[in-house]
């Protein structure tokens, strides 16, 4: 045989194994996941992607599952509403749609596509298939395109089929049978259970000791690491001093120059009556330039901070701080009792619910939440605020149960919050009317 025949023949054995993959396929999802992926041994290109009817975007390459939400799946929904009536495999491209979902072509997909429509018996649309890739599609191509596509479109003609005829075979039996667990499902709405709901949460010291700048200038020198435990006098941190050693210098010049001078008006004012009443301007200058000197001096004595209390440095890095400019009472760190912490919660606007001062909680370390700990909560915000990671949410704050040794500072987790007792109904509604009735407003 010649390699030409070698080819067409490998050809043919790559689509009859294609077309068994598809015929052996169980779900409409399995089908989905060959024409994204395994179309590529017939046919060279580089993202693929099904639309099926009724349902939307089903599968894209590369990808086992799909997220509706993401803007490039919501895109593609968009674009195969333009290719609803097509008929044949032929090339698209960007030019042939609006140009609000065109514009955006070049973001998502190679310049040239092919759009496969998949039909059933009835001619029915079943679902659109796309190829793209940088090089132009060929009628070859197109055609060997099209008889893929009705391969695709039996398995799915025939998987729709079966679970049609599944559903008409029931019987009278059949229905009673669907009714009981139907029936269970529905006394299991009115199933009593506690509300409650899940928040982010930290562990936090309690009352903890804020260390601020005694004064306005670099911080030189950081003498400790994050989590490190100091004892009252320790060493915190230094800054640069030599600004305020020039400071100081200029002030003390300054002050020996006015004292100098005062003195020289004293000694005149015995022989000169002008050079008395300068006395006392320079006398008062003299003083001022002394109250310079000495403020210098305070803050020169200001440049070393040594820890006010014993207990653990509460801070992030301490390269954060080291060269940084800060001001008069800016916070640097915190000195905090590691058996004093407490647990700081955001809980977001669309999870709050009504609260209740000393109810139960439970927290679920990220590094041991097979052992969750559990605590009351102490302190709930009057009106949500925007948190570090920029969403609004109510602040509260709980305690450790009585007992309970508190974990490490720092450590995040998991709250879950309970409250009132409620149906298993409103449990699993709660938040989907909650929606409706803000977009109804009713």
């Amino acid at each position: 045989m010649t390699g030409g025949q070698d080819e067409r023949l490998l050809g043919m054995g790559l689509l009859l194994q294609i077309g068994r993959r598809a015929r052996q396929a169980a779900t409409a999802q399995e089908v989905s996941f060959i024409a994204v992926n395994e179309t590529k041994q017939i046919v060279n290109y580089r993202q693929g992607a099904l639309w099926l009817q009724g349902k939307g975007v089903g599968a894209v390459s590369g990808l086992p599952e799909i997220d509706p939400s993401a803007p490039y799946v919501q895109w593609l929904n968009r674009v195969f509403a333009n290719w609803r009536k097509e008929q044949k495999s032929r090339a698209a491209s960007a030019a042939e749609l609006p140009a609000t979902l065109g514009e955006r072509w070049g973001d998502w997909l190679p310049e040239h596509a092919a759009i496969i429509p998949l039909r059933g018996r009835d001619g029915s649309l079943i679902g659109l298939l796309l190829l793209a890739r940088d090089d132009e599609w060929s009628e070859g191509e197109l055609t060997l395109l099209d008889e893929i596509a009705a391969i695709y479109a039996h398995a799915l003609w025939a998987l729709s089929c079966r679970k049609r005829r599944g559903m008409l075979m029931g019987g009278t039996s059949g229905t009673v049978l669907k009714l009981v667990p139907m029936a269970l499902a529905v006394a299991a709405l009115f199933y009593p259970v506690r509300l409650s709901v899940l928040a982010p949460a930290e562990v936090t010291p309690k009352d903890a000791f804020v260390v601020r700048s005694p004064l306005e200038g670099v911080i030189d020198r950081f003498y400790l690491h994050p989590n490190q435990p100091v004892r009252q006098g320790d060493l915190l941190f230094e800054f640069d001093s030599s600004a305020l050693r020039a400071k100081m210098g200029v002030a003390s010049k300054a002050y020996e120059v006015a004292s100098e001078e005062y003195r020289q008006s004293v000694q005149m004012a015995l022989s000169d009556d002008k050079s008395r009443g300068e006395m006392e301007p320079r006398r008062g200058k003299m003083q001022e330039k002394e109250a310079e000197l000495s403020y210098s001096r305070q803050m020169f004595h200001r440049l070393v901070v040594r820890a006010p209390k014993s207990g653990v440095a509460v801070f992030a890095d301490q390269n954060d701080w080291v060269g940084k400019n800060v001001s008069v009472g800016e916070r640097v760190l915190v000195i905090a009792d590691p058996a004093r912490a407490e647990m700081l919660i955001h809980l977001p606007v669309a999870d709050a619910m009504d609260l209740k001062l000393g109810s139960k909680v439970k927290l679920y370390l990220g590094t041991d939440p097979q052992h969750p700990v559990d605590g009351t909560l102490r302190y709930a915000s009057f009106k949500p605020e925007l948190n570090p990671a920029g969403y609004a949410a109510y602040r509260l704050k709980a305690d450790f149960a009585t007992g309970t040794v508190p974990p490490r500072l720092g450590l995040t987790g998991t709250v879950r919050i309970y409250g009132d007792e409620v149906s298993l109904g409103h449990l699993i509604f709660r938040r989907p009317i909650t929606a409706l009735r803000q977009r109804l407003g009713w």
